[in-house]
């Protein structure tokens, strides 16, 4: 097996199962809202996007009705849309089968994953291997959550919670680094993500500075005019 193999499947599979354990804490905030068991297996399963989900039971458990809680779900899902556009010409899955099995592991893990690749192969492989990890430990995670993990203290809330942060950080930091291809444009869009979702955070609900950080990355990233030469 290849070094380059090698890396990809430790990270996918890394990344799927540190973040897969997230699904405990939307197990216990789904129980906290009053959901059943079965219904926050059932949302992990055919929802499986985090933030989504957290959106759903956060406005349900608030005393938010059904159409407020699926309006602020679908709000944070339109920036999978944007990671599909990315993604399609990267991976050109073939047949409507796994077209509608690729769109359903579109998420801001995997997209993480494909996109940071060496090449088009790899990055095939890590979208399959990270989300299939990522995929079975969420929904594994989600009923054990769901059976017994709003119990948790805060302290293992608290390590949870920087899980998914520290993940993101580890994938992204070399692709920050001088001898990273385009390196300065990483950084650029990395700032500007980061800059609005910080401004964002403290005036606007949950989530929402995610889709506004996405729009600012799109535009950090264009490429610049070639100048023009006399």
């Amino acid at each position: 097996m290849s070094d380059a193999r090698s890396a990809t499947l430790r990270d996918a599979m890394g990344l799927g199962l540190a973040v897969g354990l997230y699904g405990a804490a939307f197990g216990a905030a789904a129980d906290a809202a009053g959901l059943a068991v079965w219904q926050a297996v059932v949302l992990s399963a055919l929802m499986f996007t985090g933030a989504s989900q957290f959106a759903l039971v956060g406005v349900l458990g608030a005393g938010g009705g059904g159409p407020a809680a699926i309006g602020s779900a679908l709000l944070l899902g339109t920036r999978n849309t944007l990671y599909g556009v990315r993604l399609l010409p990267l991976l050109e899955p073939r047949g409507w089968w796994r077209r509608l099995g690729a769109a359903h592991w579109v998420i801001d893990e995997t997209t993480a994953l494909a996109v940071a690749a060496p090449d088009r192969r790899q990055a095939r492989l890590a979208f399959v291997v990270g989300g299939a990890t990522l995929y079975l430990t969420w929904n594994a995670t989600t009923v054990a959550g769901a059976l017994g993990a709003a119990a948790l203290g805060e302290t293992a809330r608290a390590a949870l919670d920087a899980v998914v942060p520290a993940a993101f950080l580890a994938l992204l930091w070399p692709r920050l680094q001088r001898g990273y291809p385009e390196a300065a444009v990483q950084r650029r869009v990395a700032l500007a993500g980061a800059a609005v979702a910080l401004l964002l955070t403290p005036v606007v609900p949950p989530g929402v500075q995610v889709v506004a950080a996405a729009v600012a990355v799109a535009l950090a990233g264009r490429p610049r005019p070639a100048a023009v030469t006399s």
